[in-house]
């Protein structure tokens, strides 16, 4: 009871609350209730995240890269969810895509995460001046810079996601992907790929069941650190209620079937464990190339 009279004052006398109070272990029983309970509340709304990746069994080297920042600022004025949750797939074939994958993610956090500070941390707490899209628009251009500087010749994938809220604000360049994954058993693709199979497809050149199989399939025709001039899609969504948003490289999606990952992370009993399965789906089919996943999910 010595911190509790340094607490109150000295020696004061501690509150008979206090002097009573007695804690137990829950049983077996409780935690169990607790966990399978058929209407759990959240009393405040809650944003949780995981991730999970593999060189996959081809690869020697993991040219992935991939960030997750999750915080929740929770007081007297409610609660605001924020996370930032970047993939990006450095090329094969390239020299430093390691490199050029690493870079990107290290620029696009750092540049946003400078932005939010003061918002974040702030004696003084003021949002940013530019518009979420405008801050994306030119974190991806800065790190279009540094991937040209430090390794020139390479290139990467970007798919990157800012949660405030409800407001989801991606940037995405290249084919790493962003879904929506909904509990009815949808999931639904948010990005497009910036590959030469996705635009054949979408010129009607080729089916969408050829495209599964095109030779092809992995040439891109925009990525970050290629070109002088990159134009990345930038735009915001809501986050998916009663859902989930799921980022991942190709080398999760291109071997394992929508609905195979829907039926992953349903199944899971956590957010982590649902990553750690989809990493070890793609595995068993082969594990041609890297993978990379994130899961967020928003609550309460």
């Amino acid at each position: 009871m010595d911190f509790f009279r340094k607490l109150f004052g000295g020696e004061e006398e501690v509150p008979k609350e206090i002097e009573t109070a007695t804690t137990a272990p829950l049983t077996e029983e409780q935690i169990q209730s607790i966990l399978q309970g058929p209407n759990v509340q959240f009393d405040l709304q809650q944003l949780m995240a995981a991730s999970g990746q593999s060189v996959g069994k081809l690869r020697e080297l993991n040219e992935d890269s991939l960030l997750t920042l999750t915080t929740t600022l929770a007081g007297n004025s409610g609660s605001l969810p924020f996370g930032l949750y970047i993939v990006a797939d450095g090329m094969g074939g390239h020299q430093y895509g390691e490199v050029a994958s690493n870079a990107a993610v290290r620029i696009v956090a750092g540049y946003i995460m400078r932005k939010f500070q003061p918002y974040l941390f702030g004696l003084k707490p003021s949002p940013p001046d530019e518009s979420l899209q405008e801050i994306m628009q030119t974190a991806v251009r800065e790190a279009q810079k540094t991937i040209q500087s430090e390794a020139p010749s390479s290139g990467t994938t970007l798919t990157a996601a800012l949660v405030l809220g409800q407001q989801v604000t991606i940037a995405h360049v290249g084919d790493s992907r962003a879904y929506h994954i909904y509990d009815d058993g949808r999931a639904e693709v948010v990005t497009r790929d910036h590959s030469l199979v996705k635009r054949l497809e979408e010129l009607g050149h080729i089916s969408e069941k050829e495209a599964e199989n095109y030779p092809h399939r992995n040439v891109l025709y925009r990525a970050l650190g290629q070109g002088e001039i990159l134009e990345a899609d930038v735009f915001t969504v809501t986050f998916p209620q009663a859902g989930y948003l799921m980022l991942c490289s190709d080398g999760l999606w291109g071997v394992v079937a929508d609905q195979d990952m829907f039926r992953i992370i349903k199944e899971a009993p956590s957010l982590q464990r649902a990553c750690q399965n989809l990493v070890q789906a793609a595995n068993s089919a082969g594990g041609p190339d890297n993978i990379s996943v994130i899961i967020a999910q928003l609550i309460g």
